[in-house]
């Protein structure tokens, strides 16, 4: 179950978020100059969130406070798939790969929750 972790290295959907990260910031690496303080910052940020607020939620004692992060999560995951969607637009690189890794976070990250939540 989701609560018997004692690292949140432990956790896939923590390690498939961490590994999501960086490779977001390797693709970023290729965009344009001028977009360094625009659209690679804004995604890396939300990329960086990810893993970040779940390890917020992660020690938090009640699962009102743990669902809250987790939360956070999931709306930093939906701002980076906006994003990636934008950057493949835009032709700054083929996001398609990230935007599948992305699902897949989203979808760990909601099977946690679930773990959490006996309303969802």
């Amino acid at each position: 179950m989701a609560g018997k972790s004692q690292s949140f290295r432990d956790v896939i959907v923590w390690q498939k978020a961490h590994a999501f990260t960086l490779a977001v910031y390797r693709t970023t690496d290729a965009f344009p100059k001028h977009e360094l303080f625009a659209l690679t910052s804004q995604l890396r940020r939300a990329a960086a969130s990810v893993p970040a607020n779940f390890v917020e939620g992660f020690r938090k004692r009640t699962t009102p406070d743990k669902l809250r992060y987790y939360n956070t999560a999931q709306a930093s995951a939906d701002e980076c798939l906006y994003h990636l969607i934008l950057a493949y637009d835009l032709g700054y690189a083929d996001t398609t790969g990230l935007q599948t890794e992305l699902d897949q976070v989203s979808r760990l990250l909601q099977g946690y929750i679930n773990g959490f939540d006996p309303g969802s």
